[in-house]
């Protein structure tokens, strides 16, 4: 939910615990199997404040994506800021894998709620890329990353890792996915 002013506190912490409880379910995998309803009693709100915030389980995916997504680019900043730019584009790279991992079940939700919904979806794909822009920038300027290779390549492998995640060594060819990465963005010497 959009709003032009901000919301009071106790709206505010209703909103982050209706969230809180659905990345939680989420990430068990029990998103499909519960009411929408039943987010609420679960995050101790009532209906109505279930539904003023959130009207579908679509808008509650959503929120819960933007938010994944604010923290990513927030840490993106935070390592732009406090390593070497190599250093940061590899720690983020694999940050991303780790997050892939660990909220597999956002990601399946989001894929069944809002395939043809994709407007938030690609808003947020585009605030990732423009965060690993920013991180290959820099390492390009300091002379480590090659400059003829764009981020929205390095964005599809992370798109692959996240689509195969059905493999069964998925976590270690994810991680070999993103040494390869690294290893051909390295600027040859």
């Amino acid at each position: 939910m959009t709003t032009d002013k901000p919301l009071r506190a106790d709206a505010r912490r209703n909103r982050d615990a209706l969230i809180a409880k659905a990345r939680e379910v989420f990430d068990t995998g029990d998103f499909f199997d519960l009411r929408f309803d039943d987010f609420a009693r679960l995050a101790g709100v009532g209906t109505g404040t279930l539904y003023r915030h959130f009207p579908t389980r679509e808008a509650l995916a959503e929120a819960v994506y933007h938010g994944e997504v604010a923290a990513l680019c927030d840490r993106a900043r935070r390592l732009q800021a406090t390593l070497p730019p190599a250093e940061a584009l590899a720690t983020f790279l694999r940050d991303m894998v780790d997050h892939i991992a660990a909220h597999e079940g956002l990601a399946r939700t989001l894929a069944t709620l809002m395939a043809d919904r994709s407007g938030g979806l690609a808003e947020g794909s585009r605030a990732l890329e423009q965060a690993v822009t920013e991180l290959m920038a820099a390492a390009v300027q300091a002379g480590t990353v090659r400059d003829d290779v764009d981020a929205g390549a390095v964005m599809m492998a992370l798109h692959g890792i996240s689509a195969a995640h059905d493999r069964p060594n998925w976590r270690a060819e994810a991680d070999d996915v993103i040494t390869l990465v690294l290893d051909g963005l390295r600027r040859p010497l």
